[in-house]
């Protein structure tokens, strides 16, 4: 697990850059783990939001900054990465002085929403398909710039009032082939006896099933944690989950297909939600119910294709 019990600066704090001597003001925290905290952030004088990761170790910190400047080197030598990252990581990098000792900090982008188990709780489980379809976009680009996001959770997710995604608390990342350097029980698919811990698309797409179960049926999820020992722990247990669960019934075959590893890629996984979710807007059924906006944005993409070859074809 990915907790910590190292106290948090109060809301209202301004952490100063020695270096860059720029002044961040702290509304409130956002999340927390084993190498650092996320706070929430404007700039002094500003009315920027941004997210300010504060590590508990300069090493370990430099190692995520590091990390993080190599997405963003090679996201700029890469075009055509939808749902990747073409706004920058990285804002600014600086230490400041804080309880008697210096402690690094980085300051990134921030989506001004909630973690995505809030988002859903409150606008309702028909954003499910397409909070999901906007999650497994910034994972493929991830993916495809050689890197896993590793420690997935509600709390990295962060998500709009128009349904915008963003991963925020990049601790967690490592290239493709490595260790997985974080993460957090449920969805780990070690934790579930399902798999190793190497950096594979894999694992991340574990996560993201678990997640998705969570959505929709996290009393299930919390009752199967809860009845099994660590060495009876198994995948089997999260796929009966799934077979059980009326709100699954609609991303049963694609959360199976994620949870026995047998996608060929994140690519694969994405096309696959893709058609899960944009069916229904064509044949008339809905997994649950399907936004009404998303509905009619399909609509009108049909009509103007039906326009255009009309045009080329007839005109």
């Amino acid at each position: 697990m990915t907790t910590s019990s190292r106290p948090a600066y109060p809301a209202g704090t301004v952490i100063t850059g020695k270096w860059h001597n720029n002044r961040f003001v702290i509304r409130r925290v956002l999340g927390q783990g084993g190498n650092g905290i996320v706070y929430l952030v404007h700039k002094a004088g500003y009315r920027n939001l941004y997210a300010l990761k504060m590590g508990y170790d300069t090493l370990d910190l430099q190692s995520e900054i590091n990390v993080l400047t190599s997405l963003q080197s090679q996201s700029r030598r890469q075009d055509g990465l939808k749902g990747s990252f073409k706004t920058p990581f990285l804002l600014e990098v600086d230490d400041f002085t804080g309880m008697g000792k210096e402690v690094p900090f980085y300051v990134m982008r921030y989506i001004e929403g909630n973690p995505i188990h809030h988002f859903i709780r409150r606008r309702g489980e028909e954003w499910v398909g397409i909070t999901g379809l906007r999650l497994l976009e910034k994972l493929t680009g991830l993916h495809r710039l050689g890197f896993i996001f590793g420690d997935l959770k509600p709390d990295n997710v962060m998500v709009s009032d128009y349904g915008q995604v963003e991963l925020i608390d990049y601790g967690g990342v490592s290239k493709i082939g490595r260790s997985v350097k974080q993460f957090t029980e449920w969805y780990d698919r070690g934790y579930w006896n399902a798999g190793s811990r190497s950096s594979d698309e894999a694992y991340d797409l574990f996560a993201f099933a678990v997640l998705m179960i969570q959505l929709l049926n996290e009393e299930g999820l919390k009752a199967a944690c809860a009845q099994l020992l660590p060495q009876t722990r198994n995948r089997s247990e999260l796929l009966n989950l799934i077979g059980r669960s009326p709100k699954l019934k609609p991303y049963a075959l694609w959360l199976r297909k994620a949870i026995q590893g047998e996608f060929s890629g994140s690519r694969e996984a994405l096309a696959a939600w893709k058609q899960q979710i944009y069916a229904p807007a064509v044949s008339g059924r809905a997994p649950g119910k399907t936004p009404r906006w998303l509905i009619n944005t399909f609509a009108f993409s049909v009509i103007m294709l039906g326009a255009a070859v009309y045009f080329v074809f007839f005109k």
